[in-house]
């Protein structure tokens, strides 16, 4: 899914490897969220586990309610850079991080009822430094919409979110709203069978909460998304229930915005055509891997489609980092450089540098005006500096 036409970026102007985001496309996607919040008085945050690009926050906080964050990092990340409110789950907190979290966020939410009960003392501590603050619970309605298990946060024996037979109820006084996340880059109809499922099981509560949160996962901004209906759905639950609704959508605000350029760095045969790139499956690109899934590549071809097939793969010692068999109208040349499409979201945020494999640059373009500007570029310090 790509809404820029990347084939009038002069990839000369790069450095390989590099991750290139079209800052129109960005905010295309913005201008649809802004749409659904104001249309369904719904909150729209920015999911940065998603898509942590802080030098895009001014853009993002023109259009969005805050930022939401797993943990401690993204909270500090979330609070420096984006305006609006800052909201945190995590599967579990440590004293010493949730001590940072509760100056910083508007929102924390718990994954389970012993933690909210045994760091009481801490919360009511800051509650009083700061009354605006909130609390939530994580509940997970036991309703799966996920097709790839690893994704799939209901999926049978998850660990996130509280199933309804052991939510205890008694301790509920201080929670202010309840947390649900089910789907996974899907569109309206799964989130209107989730709705039904959590009507079904914690309706019973909904009406004592001042908010409730819809989570992320949602594919807002795709092209045929069912907008209407998805505003339709948030009035009404929200007037149902007299609750404040958020959403969190991560890739929705950088979906088909950005691309990984690579160079071909070799060309072998074993029995087949290969390449070896400058980036890497497991390194750069790693939910090839874990999904798994094939990236399109600008010009390319499945295998065999057209008249040259190479197997690419990438330049670490892992045997399969191996990113998929493309075809192409012309062989490939050493030096010469792919785009694969779609890398914003779950990319930059996921890289590694395992073998000490250089970590792509990252850069803004302007689609409409030809602007670039390299705001990124990593070397051998990035590698040695997270290690000892």
């Amino acid at each position: 899914m790509q809404f820029t036409d990347f084939s009038k970026l002069d990839l000369s102007r790069l450095p390989t490897p590099c991750f290139v985001v079209d800052e129109v496309a960005v905010e295309r996607n913005l201008r649809i969220l802004r749409k659904v919040a104001d249309d369904s008085g719904a909150r729209v945050l920015a999911a940065l586990k998603a898509f942590s690009m802080w030098s895009l926050a001014p853009l993002v906080s023109r259009y969005l309610d805050g930022s939401c964050a797993s943990g401690l990092h993204e909270a500090r990340l979330g609070s420096e850079f984006y305006d609006g409110e800052v909201h945190v789950f995590s599967a579990a907190y440590s004293e010493a991080n949730l001590r940072e979290i509760l100056p910083l966020a508007d929102h924390v939410v718990f994954n389970s009822c012993s933690q909210w009960s045994r760091f009481q003392p801490l919360l009511k501590e800051a509650r009083l430094q700061r009354p605006q603050l909130k609390f939530g619970l994580r509940i997970n309605p036991e309703h799966s919409e996920g097709a790839v298990p690893i994704y799939d946060p209901c999926a049978p024996g998850s660990r996130l979110g509280i199933v309804l037979s052991q939510l205890d109820e008694s301790q509920l006084e201080g929670i202010s709203g309840l947390h649900f996340h089910t789907l996974c880059e899907q569109d309206f109809p799964p989130l209107q069978r989730t709705l039904d499922a959590v009507e079904e099981k914690f309706g019973h509560l909904l009406a004592k909460m001042e908010w409730v949160n819809f989570g992320g996962g949602h594919h807002i901004s795709r092209p045929g998304y069912q907008l209407d209906e998805l505003v339709s759905r948030i009035r009404s639950f929200s007037e149902k229930y007299g609750v404040q609704v958020y959403l969190e959508p991560g890739e929705a605000v950088a979906i088909g915005s950005g691309v990984l350029v690579a160079e071909v760095l070799d060309l072998t045969w074993n029995g087949l055509d290969q390449a070896i790139l400058d980036i890497s499956a497991t390194c750069h690109m790693p939910d090839t891997l874990e999904m798994p899934y094939r990236p399109d590549i600008i010009g390319a071809g499945e295998a065999t489609e057209l008249a040259h097939t190479y197997r690419l793969g990438g330049l670490t010692c892992l045997a399969g980092d191996v990113i998929g068999d493309y075809s192409f109208a012309e062989p490939l040349r050493v030096g010469q450089r792919l785009v694969f499409g779609d890398m914003a979201h779950y990319t930059m945020v996921k890289t590694s540098t395992f073998n000490g494999t250089l970590l792509p640059a990252i850069a803004i373009w302007n689609s409409l005006t030809n602007e670039l500007e390299i705001v990124r570029e990593f070397d051998y310090t990035d590698f040695r500096n997270r290690l000892s």
